[in-house]
């Protein structure tokens, strides 16, 4: 069954780690921009926006021949801002949508197969709600950065808990232990996103700064999606050199460079 499923990508100047984060240049084009052109690609996708609260954001977006909505400033979770974006947008379509794929706007390497990946569980099973993508990490380096959102799984692929911390602990048989990151691309149906917003943050959730977990504190499940893409996150100035070298020969980026 075809799902109306539409992308937004939450963004603002007011970061508090990296100020100005959306439009750091990476090649000469705003890191906003990376991840607009890249998650448009997704022929899965009716459309993609870019939900902000800075005008410079949105003139950019609409620069580009792209769709920025207009936010409230007052926003505290990337998941707030995407639902009142996805509530104007259904003005604008006079329909309701069914899947609403949120992607972080600090994820300037994503593809467009990681985007339908995220969508593809909802599909074969009618019972799940939020779906995250998951990444290996290769070295203890990243194991250990706080900036790095770690995440254990259960047989069934769904999230048992996400942390700024190693987990799981490296001093017993960690040899034979996968290391997970979260990768933010972030399916909701409809009205689970809604839910979500407004279900109370808890305790866990503000302890680690990790949404998810007001998910399962509340005994739900995220249902978890490995992808093999190697994708880095923007969070610190030296993110954003580390990131244009690997992006030097991106194949993608000429698509649109050159588009």
């Amino acid at each position: 069954m075809l799902m109306k499923t539409i992308a937004i990508i939450p963004a603002r100047m007011n970061s508090s780690r990296f100020p100005g984060k959306p439009m750091a240049k990476i090649h000469g084009i705003p890191m906003i921009g990376h991840c607009y052109y890249r998650t448009r690609m997704c022929k899965d996708l009716l459309n993609t926006y870019v939900a902000t609260c800075d005008k410079e954001i949105y003139d950019f977006i609409e620069s580009i021949g792209g769709n920025a909505i207009m936010t409230s400033d007052s926003h505290e979770r990337a998941s707030d801002r995407t639902a009142e974006a996805m509530l104007k947008v259904e003005a604008i379509l006079k329909e309701k949508v069914d899947l609403v794929v949120m992607v972080q706007g600090d994820e300037p390497m994503i593809s467009p197969d990681m985007v339908s990946s995220s969508i593809k569980p909802f599909i074969e099973d009618k019972s799940i709600n939020v779906v995250n993508l998951m990444a290996k990490i290769d070295n203890i380096e990243s194991f250990e950065d706080c900036n790095e959102i770690k995440v254990v799984i259960n047989k069934k692929n769904d999230a048992i808990y996400f942390s700024r911390e190693p987990i799981p602990t490296r001093s017993k048989g960690f040899e034979n232990i996968q290391m997970l990151k979260q990768v933010c691309i972030i399916p909701f149906t409809r009205d689970y996103l809604i839910k979500f917003n407004e279900t109370p943050e808890t305790n866990l959730e503000k302890i680690e700064s990790i949404d998810m977990l007001r998910v399962i504190e509340n005994g739900e499940k995220v249902h978890m999606v490995m992808t093999d893409t190697s994708t880095f996150s923007v969070d610190t100035n030296e993110d954003l050199i580390k990131v244009e070298k690997k992006m030097e020969n991106d194949q993608l980026m000429k698509l649109y460079i050159n588009g």
